[in-house]
């Protein structure tokens, strides 16, 4: 009976620890997130869908982890039809396997590269709130997230470029693709230890 009532007691005590760290844990941020800002003097509704880090099981579990840590969720651009914002291509050099990803954080968007020649590194190429990111895309004036990455092949680059005199020859690896939803797309290119924006015809 005694050893009975010790196994009760345990049971009791490690359902209350479990219970205590689960309450400690800070709460998920919101996958859905609406509001309102100031448009030509006129407040607007704004609606930004996130997808946890989770959501993309093909990142490498080191990525996974520093962007757990920093409290990234992905923001979903207003024509999303599946997952996006993150990326896998080449972009140290020809034949890597690296990352880059829309981390929105705290009221902050970062795209942040990660490299495998060093994983647990990395770049934050660009920042901006979340609410310098929004643009009207139909009817109801609601304003939605517009930014968006992708992956360039060399084939997409030397096609970008066709109308450039000279036309710069074909790069050997690709390139990381930043847009603005039906606007311009700049072209963030890795050489030489640093990174830079590939020239487009106007």
């Amino acid at each position: 009976m005694k050893r009975w009532r010790e196994v009760v007691v345990a049971g009791m005590i490690g359902t209350l620890l479990i219970a205590v760290r689960a309450s400690a844990q800070p709460p998920p941020a919101q996958l859905t997130e609406s509001g309102q800002i100031v448009v030509a003097g006129h407040p607007t509704r704004y609606l930004i869908r996130h997808l946890p880090v989770s959501s993309f099981p093909e990142l490498p579990h080191a990525v996974q982890d520093l962007l757990d840590r920093r409290g990234c969720l992905i923001p979903q651009t207003y024509e999303a039809r599946g997952p996006e914002n993150v990326v896998h291509a080449s972009l140290e050099r020809p034949g890597s396997s690296d990352w880059a990803v829309l981390c929105s954080a705290r009221g902050t968007v970062s795209l942040l590269v990660f490299f495998a020649s060093s994983p647990a590194q990395l770049m934050a190429l660009s920042a901006a709130p979340e609410t310098e990111r929004l643009q009207a895309h139909d009817a109801s004036g609601v304003l939605g997230f517009n930014w968006g990455i992708d992956p360039a092949s060399p084939a997409r680059i030397h096609e970008a470029q066709a109308g450039l005199e000279p036309r710069p020859p074909l790069p050997d690896h690709d390139a990381l693709a930043d847009s603005a939803v039906d606007r311009r797309t700049i072209y963030r290119f890795y050489a030489k230890s640093s990174w830079t924006l590939l020239a487009m015809p106007e």
